[in-house]
């Protein structure tokens, strides 16, 4: 075909994001009816969650725990999701191996209400006076952003006479040299607006040491927003070495908190995911058609005939994440001392905390909307509107960045319509009557036209997407959770329950197993 400009193109091939789907997921996708009943009885749209699943990825970061001989605690970050289910299902977990990590006073009670004791919880995030009362109250660690949230907490301590509070200092600001003995080049990790500067640490112990009859310290902390591994290892050594000056002061810190960041591969294969990166930026500078709602770059930009920015955009096939990049971090040499993290953590018998969200969730749930309309897009004769029972609040793939194909669930017999056995792209929009509400901007490739009535699945919606951002403009309905079991195993069949009557050690129907 040939564009407004002369230029000649030859009809793309579809461009796929499949998404990496692994069991019981899988299993659950194949029963398409099942997921139909549950949409015709709790409406669209619907998120599905496997309580189960959580338990098993927490289990794979212990396993790299004992790989390298480590103690400490798996927290997970609440925020990730907002769910009943996984939080009960993971208080069931070893109360010594796995914990919860809390970032308001509503997940504070939220956790302690699913079954955790407060000494398996670390309270992290900025905190005002009630969170930081009830996580001194009930034993909570408390991880200290600031010297403010430090002073602040001993006050509350020394006036209501709580015992003697488990701290954490969060960190940030890491310098460190790359050459030989430590005399390289001076690196600094990237700012951040949390933790305190590790250039100013000297202030940080003087006021552990002021407030020692209120808190004790149990360790330092970080949590760095980045995927490196180079930044994550100088920040986890520095720490290492910053505990030495602490134990030299007469403190007795004993873990390192490394935060989370651990990530998920989203997008099966890599080279779709390559091809689609590639050609977004060949859409960008305008010799392929658009990829995307009106040309949006995700970012990037065409400055003369060259891309430039940088694309907002989640790393969605990623070949090492979630254990194996814990896994990866902890065997990488560290610049200064020259030896892995972990062979460091266990010279000095440090424990190791983290504190994963999305990757503890990783493959725990999908979010299901029904197809009410489908119409030509207009601005293309082979491209179509699809819009969906649900919006992008719903569903906040866009506000993540994260690109990824919805899976198609027809009703029915699929039939054999003109375009029912042919690839086609499609536009996904929401049921807010805004311009602004787009499920995802990209155009996206299904395997056939949907119709009316069919569900769209998104999948592995459980870390931040499905519901770290919904609303209730316009009274429509929000999303209601419900978390799916299976009797026997691998081979029983499929039972559900609203997210907050999800149990461990009951059956969906509230029969004690």
């Amino acid at each position: 075909m040939i564009d407004r400009r002369g230029r000649y193109f030859v009809k793309d091939a579809p461009l796929y994001l499949r998404p990496r789907i692994d069991p019981p997921l899988a299993s659950l996708l194949e029963d398409a009816p099942f997921l139909h009943s549950l949409a015709d009885a709790l409406g669209s749209p619907l998120n599905v969650l496997l309580p189960e699943v959580v338990a098993g990825n927490a289990e794979r970061f212990r396993s790299v725990y004992r790989r390298h001989h480590l103690a400490g605690r798996v927290y997970f970050a609440h925020k990730a999701n907002r769910s009943s289910a996984l939080v009960r299902r993971l208080a069931a977990c070893d109360p010594a191996a796995v914990g919860v990590d809390v970032a308001s006073l509503e997940e504070l009670r939220h956790a302690l209400g699913c079954g955790f004791t407060g000494d398996r919880v670390m309270a992290t995030g900025p905190k005002d006076a009630e969170f930081l009362w009830l996580a001194a109250r009930v034993g909570a660690t408390v991880n200290l952003d600031s010297l403010t949230e430090l002073d602040q907490l001993a006050g509350l301590v020394r006036k209501y006479r709580l015992a003697r509070t488990d701290v954490l200092v969060r960190l940030s600001g890491f310098e460190s040299d790359t050459g030989p003995g430590g005399a390289g080049t001076r690196l600094l990790s990237r700012r951040s607006r949390f933790g305190t500067p590790a250039a100013e640490a000297d202030g940080l112990w003087r006021a552990l040491e002021r407030h020692a009859d209120s808190v004790e310290l149990v360790g330092l902390a970080y949590h760095l927003d980045t995927t490196g591994l180079e930044e994550k290892g100088r920040a986890l050594e520095r720490c290492v070495l910053l505990m030495d000056e602490c134990r030299a002061r007469g403190l007795a810190p004993r873990a390192v908190d490394i935060g989370g960041g651990f990530g998920v591969g989203y997008v099966e294969d890599a080279g779709e995911w390559q091809r689609w990166t590639t050609a977004l930026s060949e859409a960008v500078l305008g010799i392929r058609p658009p990829l995307t709602w009106r040309g949006h770059g995700y970012g990037l930009r065409n400055e003369a005939g060259t891309v430039r920015g940088t694309a907002a955009l989640y790393p969605a096939h990623r070949p090492t994440a979630g254990p194996d990049y814990l896994d990866a971090l902890l065997s990488r040499s560290a610049p200064v001392l020259g030896r892995p993290p972990a062979t460091l953590l266990l010279e000095h018998l440090h424990d190791l905390f983290i504190e994963p969200g999305r990757a503890l969730v990783d493959q725990c749930g999908l979010s299901l909307a029904r197809v009410l309309e489908v119409r030509p897009a207009g601005d293309a004769p082979d491209r179509y509107l699809v819009r969906l029972g649900m919006n992008a609040g719903d569903v906040s793939l866009e506000e993540h960045g994260v690109l990824v194909d919805p899976v198609l669930l027809p009703r029915g017999d699929p039939g054999h319509g003109p375009t029912d056995d042919a690839p086609v792209g499609v536009h996904l929009v929401g049921n807010l009557c805004l311009e602004a509400d787009l499920i995802t901007r990209r155009l996206v490739f299904l395997p056939r036209l949907p119709r009316p009535g069919d569900l769209l699945a998104f999948v592995n919606t459980a870390g931040y997407v499905m519901d770290f951002h919904a609303h209730h403009a316009q009274h429509q309905p929000s999303a209601r959770t419900v978390a799916v079991t299976r009797d026997d195993g691998a081979g029983g069949p499929w039972r559900w329950c609203p997210d907050e009557n999800y149990w461990p050690l009951t059956h969906p129907q509230g029969v004690p197993s």
